[in-house]
């Protein structure tokens, strides 16, 4: 796929205080890219870097070839983007906020507008003061201010911060709408792991400062080489006392219907087998597949500390 965004060993230091800490990964187009984190772990920092609110102490930043550095005209008109809340004028419609930002981009057409009101479903509330929206709107037309100039590349801070699931779910649906039929790239930080997970093709994992991993979000959830196994078996005190014996270094632990296990699903016929050997009852066995909440904390023990707060 090809690449629009890329960071090159990015760090920013603040008096005297590593806040992002030599991080790389690169977003392509057609794709939604979750950066995730808790709360300040450095996600809102690092895309206030891509889009230049804020230097870079060291490393790089392209988008679409051009480096924030040194082109940052050229990179930024690439880049829509909401960080944190989308600031409007209440006491004007949506459609007079459009207008007033149209100004600030050449070659922006009426036409132009009415197009993008169109495609974030706005068309028939445009003409009412925002006053009067709802959060799910405000963020809907933040998305429409920010596709006025056609960009590469859509970065919400947040995006669904302060929403009912209703309005969650909106806007996960337009993210991903957008990615598919605009082949643009979204970066989205969030620390929901729920709404990343099925918003996200590909997740970058930060935690003080640092990118942890990087990965599909299919691979990021099932792509762990030891799989959790749920075994109903009978009596489970002996099938655990068993497997702390054949089994020292595996990790395994009563459950609601018997015993929980990982193992790499190449080892569990073996397992069972040592089982009905010493009489010990398998009645059933369940993968049980982990969340993106799962992973992340794995990864986030192995690897992180405390947050930065």
């Amino acid at each position: 796929m090809e690449k629009i965004v890329e960071l090159k060993n990015v760090t920013k230091v603040i008096k005297g205080r590593t806040i992002i800490d030599n991080i790389s990964f690169q977003v392509n187009k057609g794709q939604v890219f979750g950066f995730l984190g808790p709360n300040g772990a450095g996600k809102t920092t690092t895309i206030r870097m891509i889009v230049g609110l804020i230097t870079i102490t060291s490393g790089d930043i392209e988008v679409s070839g051009f480096s924030i550095k040194n082109n940052f005209e050229d990179a930024v008109r690439h880049i829509g983007a909401i960080v944190e809340n989308p600031e409007m004028y209440k006491f004007l419609t949506g459609y007079q906020n459009l207008i007033h930002y149209a100004r600030m981009a050449k070659g922006i057409t009426k036409e132009k507008i009415d197009e993008t009101v169109e495609l974030v479903g706005l068309s028939e509330r445009i003409h009412d003061k925002v006053k009067t929206y709802s959060l799910g709107m405000r963020q809907r037309l933040g998305l429409a201010q920010c596709l006025l100039h056609d960009p590469q590349v859509l970065i919400l801070d947040e995006p669904t911060n302060g929403l009912d699931p209703a309005g969650i779910r909106e806007i996960r649906d337009y993210v991903c709408h957008l990615a598919r039929e605009k082949n643009l790239a979204v970066i989205v930080s969030s620390h929901l792991l729920s709404e990343m997970e099925m918003m996200c093709d590909r997740i970058g994992i930060i935690q003080n400062g640092r990118l942890i991993d990087v990965q599909l979000v299919q691979e990021l959830v099932h792509g762990a080489a030891k799989m959790t196994f749920e075994l109903e078996v009978i009596p489970s005190n002996k099938a655990l006392n068993l497997i702390e014996t054949d089994y020292p270094n595996v990790q395994a632990s009563r459950s609601h219907n018997g015993i929980t296990i990982e193992l790499p699903k190449a080892e569990i016929p073996a397992l069972v087998k040592r089982f009905v050997n010493e009489d010990i009852q398998v009645f059933a066995i369940k993968e049980v597949v982990k969340t993106l909440e799962d992973r992340f904390l794995e990864l986030t023990t192995d690897k992180g500390g405390k947050s930065r707060g």
